[in-house]
């Protein structure tokens, strides 16, 4: 197995309509074209984002994307992986077609179940990952210059709580759907859609500390209802 290297090739940046679609698309036609092969490492985060010239925020939002479509593997303590050249598109471009509110209803679905396990199963150091995901989280709210490093930290958050959950599987369905999280964390940087507060936050770590799954749920529930009374009723035609 190749550990890569930044590669000359890897000099193009990414153009300025859409850092993270831009930063994707470098990053999937770098592997597609074979400059890096199935088994290689990525160059670290850093060095991807001097080279793309975007933010690490962008960078982790793009390599995201990627994980989500097969392409790359991330191994906690490893690095970044090719896993793959063929992509999951089809299910990638089903999950967009179907609408904000969709998306967020599946995400409560899959929030309140860990939510309720992690009032049981969280440990301290999971609590205390959580509590310094939300301070990191919270520095980038309201830096319109790094909107998509304040996304995927927000995304890292809600994540460590389906980690907490300690159920293999509701996280790997979770991590399948990152696209759709990430779209919904990003929709509420919105004037029409609220974000929850810090506050809002600090209230889903307290509840998992309760260590009441009713209360739990409860939280999680009032939290992901604050932003669902803002979007319309899905069609029932």
């Amino acid at each position: 197995m190749n550990v890569m290297s930044p590669v000359s090739d890897l000099t193009r940046p990414a153009a300025r309509i859409s850092l993270v679609d831009s930063a994707t698309d470098i990053l999937r036609e770098r592997i597609r074209s074979g400059v890096w092969k199935i088994g290689d490492k990525l160059p670290i985060e850093p060095e991807l984002a001097v080279l793309l010239q975007v933010s690490r925020g962008t960078v982790r939002a793009a390599v995201r994307s990627l994980v989500v479509e097969g392409l790359l593997d991330v191994r906690q303590g490893a690095g970044t992986f090719v896993a793959s050249a063929t992509e999951r598109s089809a299910e990638v471009k089903r999950l967009r077609r179907m609408g904000l509110r969709s998306q967020f209803e599946v995400r409560r679905a899959l929030e309140v179940e860990a939510m309720r396990l992690a009032a049981v199963r969280a440990t301290v150091r999971d609590l205390k990952q959580l509590r310094s995901l939300l301070k990191k989280r919270s520095h980038w709210l309201g830096v319109d210059s790094d909107k998509a490093r304040f996304v995927a930290d927000d995304y890292l958050f809600h994540l460590a709580i389906l980690k907490a959950a300690h159920n293999p599987a509701l996280l790997e369905t979770y991590e399948f759907l990152s696209i759709a999280v990430n779209e919904t964390i990003a929709s509420t940087l919105e004037v029409d859609i609220p974000e929850p507060d810090y506050e809002a936050h600090r209230s889903l770590i307290d509840a998992i500390e309760s260590r009441s799954p009713d209360i739990a749920e409860k939280a999680v529930r009032d939290f992901m209802d604050f932003i669902l009374v803002a979007l319309p009723e899905v069609s029932r035609s």
